[in-house]
């Protein structure tokens, strides 16, 4: 990796983790009624981190929070579809939350192209989300093509890894 794409890379998550407060769903009076018992309280995220089963970084890291696709395709594999049925499930048992579901692609082929295979990808996700019970006003898509690559190089180690759709959960309104 050149010198310049490291430096922005790090440039990047420093300037990312400046904009953190730990009060940004509210006040610091929410943290600390909130601290320690799990349960979200209003656009407050439980506190207890990956091992704490309610938390969003449970979801992200135990249940995981994306599925991946083959080449030009947005049907699900079964490995996806099972993530996806974990995911169905953590969706059912923690009812506070809602689902922003990111489709991408790989840097092949045109913007256009790209936009409307993310789609499809965050749809597919979607409908069997739905299909495994959890409410369509839950759950929300939205196409990053392949403005968002998680690794940016031109072979296929990275095409598959940017080949995805991401399930971001949050609590609050998908408006």
């Amino acid at each position: 990796m050149k010198m310049t794409t490291k430096a922005m890379l790090v440039l990047l998550a420093l300037s990312t983790a400046a904009c953190t407060r730990p009060d940004r769903f509210g006040g610091a009076d929410d943290l600390s009624a909130n601290a320690g018992n799990g349960a979200p309280l209003g656009n407050t995220l439980p506190q207890g981190g990956a091992s704490d089963p309610r938390s969003a970084e449970y979801f992200q890291q135990t249940v995981g929070d994306r599925v991946l696709f083959v080449v030009d395709s947005s049907s699900l594999t079964p490995q996806g579809q099972a993530t996806l049925d974990g995911q169905a499930n953590w969706l059912q048992t923690n009812s506070d939350y809602l689902a922003i579901i990111e489709g991408h692609a790989d840097e092949q082929g045109t913007r256009e192209y790209n936009l409307a295979l993310g789609a499809r990808r965050a749809n597919a996700v979607r409908e069997y989300l739905i299909s495994r019970g959890i409410p369509s006003s839950r759950l929300r898509t939205i196409s990053y093509g392949k403005e968002r690559p998680i690794e940016v190089c031109s072979n296929e180690a990275c095409y598959g890894k940017n080949r995805r759709a991401v399930t971001v959960i949050s609590v609050g309104s998908l408006s």
